[in-house]
């Protein structure tokens, strides 16, 4: 019988917590519901109605090339989740794992949403404070901006608190239910994580510090100023304090193309196909 049901965010996350339950010898009792979606990007608005999922879709669609499947139907993911979300015993135990970023938020409050008016105790655990707490120290810290960085060694300590996270009061479920409802409200396709907020921004949100990236960048000599836009892309997401994900800014990096920002050498259907430079004059 399922004692336990771990819902998350990320494959990479995922594949990392059921290595660790394996280790452990849980995998009878506990078991996961892994939401797939960076909910950081990418239309939320009216989510919780197919309009709104076909929109997401199609947004995807249309601007995400980099790692992204084109058969992925945010419909089918939606009825997925309500699937696995039915089945869950009243007994069973819940624990929404989260961080301090965008996608991981708002897909707590999305699953909390969702839940309803289940009475299984929850629990809402951040393997990311939970780590950086026991194993940061003054002269080695990790920052970790998504769960899905934590190595399985330290997410062993990690799951072993799991009983030390919050438990969501019924105060707490209406709170996060209806935090999910404003942000289905919004019309953007950017979100960070500031102030414990989920907090949209503009699409543009990151040009100006993808034009600083690439300017204080050393093209290749003999590459007429050119640079890879994987080069780019790579430095922009190992120095953003955020979890945004490659595909967003290359998506942005293409938008700079397209308004005559930057120059292009080579063919957009994925990163590591082009270079771009300042355009000149």
């Amino acid at each position: 019988m399922d004692t336990h049901i771990h819902i998350l965010c990320g494959d990479s996350f995922g594949g990392s917590v059921k290595q660790v339950l394996k280790e452990f010898g849980w995998t009878d009792t506990h078991k996961l519901i892994i939401l797939r979606e960076n909910y950081a990007i990418g239309p939320l608005e009216q989510l919780d109605t197919p309009v709104g999922r076909k929109l997401r879709s199609d947004w995807f669609r249309q601007n995400i090339t980099e790692n992204y499947n084109v058969s992925y139907d945010c419909e089918e993911e939606y009825t997925e989740l309500l699937d696995n979300l039915e089945q869950i015993s009243a007994q069973a135990k819940i624990i929404i794992w989260t961080g301090s970023n965008a996608s991981e938020q708002a897909g707590l409050r999305l699953a909390v949403h969702l839940l309803g008016n289940r009475q299984n105790e929850i629990i809402v655990c951040d393997a990311c404070a939970i780590c950086e707490e026991l194993f940061n120290r003054p002269d080695a810290y990790i920052n970790y901006y998504h769960s899905g960085e934590i190595p399985s060694d330290k997410l062993r300590e990690a799951l072993l608190r799991i009983s030390d996270g919050s438990r969501l009061t019924a105060v707490d479920i209406a709170r996060l239910s209806q935090e999910w409802k404003e942000i289905t409200r919004q019309s953007s396709v950017l979100r960070i994580w500031h102030e414990d907020i989920v907090l949209e921004v503009p699409a543009d949100y990151y040009d100006s510090y993808l034009l600083e990236k690439l300017d204080s960048l050393q093209p290749p000599p003999g590459d007429d100023g050119f640079l890879k836009s994987a080069r780019l892309v790579g430095e922009a997401l190992g120095y953003c304090e955020q979890y945004v994900g490659d595909a967003y800014f290359e998506y942005r990096v293409r938008e700079l193309i397209y308004s005559g920002v930057l120059e292009i050498k080579g063919v957009p259907t994925a990163m590591r196909f082009y270079s771009i430079r300042r355009r000149k004059g």
